[in-house]
């Protein structure tokens, strides 16, 4: 039995009178039983007889066109935007006082950045006191000659209507994080610095979310924010940060449960789809990732000019 959602192609007879005896369909499986339906990319669902159908195959996944990951790219650069933000010839700039490498670097999201603006952008981050440190998404650009790449992520990507999420919601999410849910948080097992507070609430044309199980005055379990934003194909997504669980209530499913609420918060703010990044190395997370629905949409990693570091 093939799994809903699996993409497929269905092979089904056509009613007599036709100028040819069958034809294919390829898209996503919707439904599988009396009735065989199948959405096809185009937005229209193909319903089937199952005595019509001739063959019912599964495919890999969709490949992911270029254009896919620079929309979702700019879609997640609005939604972690850092404090300041610049065009320079196709790459978005973005500082954000040095918390989070995403809020400190460039990526080349127009179609005509290229290594040419290096100068330029090593100059950009020199004047805010910022080592130059470029985000590169896969397909976009490849590592500059001399630079070093670090820190590969994976950016998993989901259909909302394929997630199953909460039917009745157990979080509260609020506009802004207050200090329970700063309390919770620890960026990367450390202490949020100066200046953290201000990238993490920032949002660019879209709206963020911070949601919480549990209060201080019972028991902090888990929060995690979303930001809802548009990509640049008019697609509005959801993207998932700083999801943390409670270290004495981990492995009790509520990390599955806080990502679903923010899923279903970014649904009710008009996404149609939603992401996350994980570090690739993170297997873990990676699986539980899965196991929500999300798929592998792109990776990308950091570059940073020669003798430079930077905070990730």
């Amino acid at each position: 039995m093939i799994a809903l959602g699996t993409r497929v192609t269905l092979r089904y007879r056509l009613p007599p009178g036709h100028s040819h005896p069958m034809t294919d369909v390829i898209g996503e499986l919707v439904d599988n039983g009396h009735v065989v339906s199948v959405r096809a990319s185009d937005g229209r669902v193909v319903s089937i007889a199952a005595d019509r159908v001739i063959a019912l195959k599964a495919l890999g996944p969709r490949p992911i066109r270029t254009l896919e990951i620079r929309s979702l790219e700019r879609a997640a650069a609005d939604g972690w935007p850092g404090i300041e933000q610049e065009w320079i010839d196709g790459w978005l700039l973005r500082a954000g006082r040095g918390f989070t490498g995403r809020a400190n670097s460039a990526t080349p999201i127009e179609p005509h950045a290229s290594a040419s603006s290096l100068e330029a952008i090593t100059g950009w981050f020199a004047r805010r006191s910022l080592p130059a440190v470029l985000l590169l998404p896969d397909r976009l650009l490849d590592v500059p000659p001399g630079w070093t790449s670090r820190d590969e992520t994976l950016v998993m990507a989901a259909d909302i209507e394929r997630l199953e999420l909460p039917s009745e919601s157990i979080a509260v999410v609020s506009e802004t994080p207050d200090d329970e849910w700063l309390g919770l948080y620890n960026y990367r097992g450390t202490a949020l610095p100066d200046g953290a507070v201000e990238v993490i609430r920032a949002v660019r044309d879209g709206v963020a979310g911070f949601a919480r199980i549990g209060s201080a005055a019972s028991e902090m379990l888990a929060i995690g924010r979303a930001a809802v934003t548009w990509g640049s194909d008019g697609r509005r997504w959801v993207g998932l940060t700083a999801v943390e669980v409670a270290r004495a209530h981990r492995r009790n499913g509520l990390g599955t449960r806080i990502c679903g609420e923010l899923v279903g918060w970014g649904r009710d703010q008009g996404a149609t789809h939603a992401y996350l990044q994980v570090a690739a190395s993170n297997v873990g997370a990676i699986a539980m990732y899965r196991g929500l629905g999300f798929v592998e949409h792109h990776g990308y990693r950091y570059a940073a000019a020669p003798h430079v570091s930077a905070n990730t």
